[in-house]
């Protein structure tokens, strides 16, 4: 079955946390700290996969999560770092940020991995805190959250030329007389529900990528019938190869078949339709060919159009020879089209405050990302532990910046979804 398009949620693993411990031996009275820090959190890794089509595998994993680091020791044992998630997409897979609409990576070669969510450090040990003023600390760190996404992947094929028309024209048929794919042939519309690709081989060892794309029907660039699974394909292809049926069989005059295609076509993308398009006028052992063939000429004098019979395979080695020649003029660009990146562009103000702080129903807020972390960090149960998160709020300039804006001691402060009091 294939499948194009899902929705997940990524969770990197979590760091492991540090140890609390002390070096006791005999003959040691004074061993000092020995908690060792905890591993790193397995990250989340996109990997492309060359034999997968599809994205089948992913539809029904809707949450995904990475292993946690192993816990820190005694002896200055530190944790193993956990396993990375890896998830195996297809060729042209597109990455995006489902809550920002940023695309994050665009998977286009074999074996190229891209890490979507990192998992978190690993927390550190007691040993790791001592000081000369603080030689033996009693306190150590919980593991760094790992970092959560909510993405949706979208697949578009990497074909170097695209067969686009109405359905039950013949690209089916020429698919599978010019290559060694097998796609569902029948008389009936929309036989064909997602790509097939196909491997064609041409003379002097030259070879591409075939595409037999979703046939189109008016309406297709709002979303209509096959609509927009169609038209995202189209984009990754170097050529345009429309097929018509020129005999009109399907009781449709040619030429009006051609102006709906390429109306939706400019409608979707004005770099689809700038793409190198030839015809492949089908059909040409049936009645009424050749006065079609002729009217489209006249309507349309500067379109290369090719003539042939797919079920009969007469004048496809032309139409492959055509296209090898044009796929050597045409320059190989990267697969996806530039303005897909445009929105990529983050600005980042290096003096920005790490943190925020806002009044809501007498409660004062305190949002950061790193204030956050922090929190998750601390154990709170350990006295030590609490006064070092205090330590760090005042270091940041958050105990000021509270007092500046009003806040007095025994004000409620709420971080996350815990609430503490402002105080000495």
């Amino acid at each position: 079955m294939f499948e194009d398009f899902v929705k997940m949620k990524l969770i990197a693993g979590k760091g492991g946390d540090g140890c609390t411990s002390f070096r006791r031996e005999k003959y040691v009275p004074m061993g000092g700290p020995d908690g060792g820090n905890g591993g790193k959190g397995g990250d989340i890794i996109f990997r492309v996969e060359k034999g997968l089509k599809t994205l089948i595998d992913l539809k029904y994993h809707k949450i995904m999560k990475a292993e946690k680091g192993v816990n820190g020791k005694g002896s200055a044992m530190h944790g193993k770092k956990a396993d990375d998630l890896i998830i195996k997409v297809p060729e042209g897979t597109t990455i995006f940020d489902d809550d920002t609409g940023l695309i994050l990576k665009d998977l286009i070669t074999d074996g190229e991995e891209y890490i979507v969510c990192k998992g978190g450090r690993g927390g550190r040990g007691n040993k790791a805190f001592a000081t000369q003023s603080d030689p033996a600390p009693k306190f150590s760190e919980l593991g760094e959250p790992g970092e959560t996404k909510y993405v949706r992947c979208e697949l578009k094929v990497l074909a170097d030329v695209g067969l686009i028309g109405m359905p039950s024209v013949g690209k089916s048929t020429i698919l599978s007389q010019v290559s060694g794919a097998s796609p569902k042939i029948a008389a009936y519309h929309f036989t064909t529900l997602s790509p097939n690709l196909g491997l064609v081989k041409g003379s002097n060892n030259r070879s591409f990528v075939l595409a037999d794309l979703p046939g189109l029907i008016e309406g297709a660039s709002t979303g209509v019938g096959l609509g927009i699974n169609f038209l995202k394909h189209a984009m990754r292809t170097r050529i345009l190869a429309h097929v018509l049926d020129m005999a009109g069989t399907e009781g449709r005059k040619p030429w009006e078949d051609y102006e709906m295609i390429r109306n939706e076509i400019l409608s979707y993308s004005e770099k689809l339709a700038q793409k190198k398009e030839i015809v492949i006028a089908n059909k040409m052992d049936m009645e009424g060919f050749s006065e079609n063939l002729k009217e489209f000429k006249k309507r349309y004098p500067s379109l290369e159009v090719l003539e042939v019979s797919a079920i009969n395979q007469i004048g496809l080695e032309k139409v492959l020879e055509r296209m090898l020649d044009l796929l050597d003029e045409i320059e190989e660009k990267s697969p996806y089209e530039e303005d897909e990146f445009e929105s990529t562009m983050i600005y980042k103000f290096q003096n920005e405050k790490p943190f925020s702080i806002t009044k809501e129903n007498d409660i004062w807020v305190l949002k950061g990302k790193e204030i956050e972390k922090l929190f998750l960090m601390t154990r709170w149960e350990n006295d030590d532990a609490q006064m070092r998160f205090a330590r760090k709020l005042k270091g940041m300039g958050v105990e000021e910046e509270l007092e500046q804006m009003g806040a007095k001691r025994g004000d409620e402060v709420k971080i996350l979804n815990y609430i503490f009091v402002f105080k000495e």
